[in-house]
């Protein structure tokens, strides 16, 4: 396929996609098309242990999830805990360098078996061998840098057990979309988490979750204006000025 049709294609795509929130607010993602559903849809099968007695279904202390002395941590598949999202973090870098250079030479042939000055004599006025060349420079740099960033974001969102790893490791998935008027915002967390980690409330922090992969988002009308075209994007990547 030529450059010219991929380009036109990445239009007509970007363009679509737009499309869905002109005139109206943008659509929400239907949760059934999501791994979290799949994975609350698809347990892992468990085969009940059979006591023997018939009063055991009726027991309180018995070892099913509904029973008073049942963990009810996040454990298997399809199960759900909270994540806690709590980033507060300031970094500042300040870094200063400076270089300094300044060299002369200086060439002159003075005495050489008399070779200079019978050359003398052939030289046009002014010039002989006696300051052959000269030559001297000099260079200054300086540079300075400052970097402040600030990042603070407080957030609660749901997750999903997708996978349990054969170590024992969790693998869990959360998407959470709020509609404000026309402006669609998305959080999304995914990582991997040790059930020992998950306290008794059943939330675990985001500094836990190893691989942690957080997005806060969204897309709308507010968004799109936000974003530069795609051919201010495409003329920064090629245009060498």
């Amino acid at each position: 396929m030529k450059p010219t049709a991929l380009i036109c294609l990445a239009l007509a795509v970007s363009a679509c996609a737009r499309a869905d929130h002109i005139g109206k607010p943008p659509s929400l993602t239907s949760p059934r098309n999501s791994e979290e559903f799949v994975a609350m849809t698809n347990p892992p099968l468990e085969i009940p242990v059979d006591s023997g007695r018939p009063e055991a279904a009726a027991s309180l202390w018995a070892g099913t999830t509904s029973s008073l002395i049942s963990d009810r941590r996040a454990a298997t598949r399809g199960d759900i805990l909270t994540v806690v999202i709590e980033i507060d973090d300031e970094a500042q870098m300040t870094n200063t360098s400076g270089r300094s250079r300044q060299s002369g030479e200086s060439v002159s042939i003075p005495q050489m078996i008399g070779i200079p000055q019978r050359l003398n004599e052939k030289l046009p006025d002014g010039a002989n061998f006696d300051n052959l060349a000269e030559a001297e420079s000099s260079s200054t740099y300086k540079g300075s840098g400052n970097i402040t960033r600030r990042d603070k974001l407080t957030l609660r969102v749901a997750a999903t057990v997708i996978d349990s790893l054969p170590n024992g490791t969790l693998q869990i998935e959360g998407t959470q979309e709020v509609r404000v008027n026309f402006e669609l915002r998305e959080l999304t967390v995914s990582g991997f988490v040790r059930p020992a980690d998950i306290d008794r409330s059943n939330e675990i922090a985001y500094d836990r979750i190893a691989g942690a992969r957080i997005s806060y988002g969204g897309r709308g009308q507010i968004t799109d204006v936000q974003q530069p075209r795609l051919g201010q994007q495409l003329a920064d990547v090629i245009l060498p000025y």
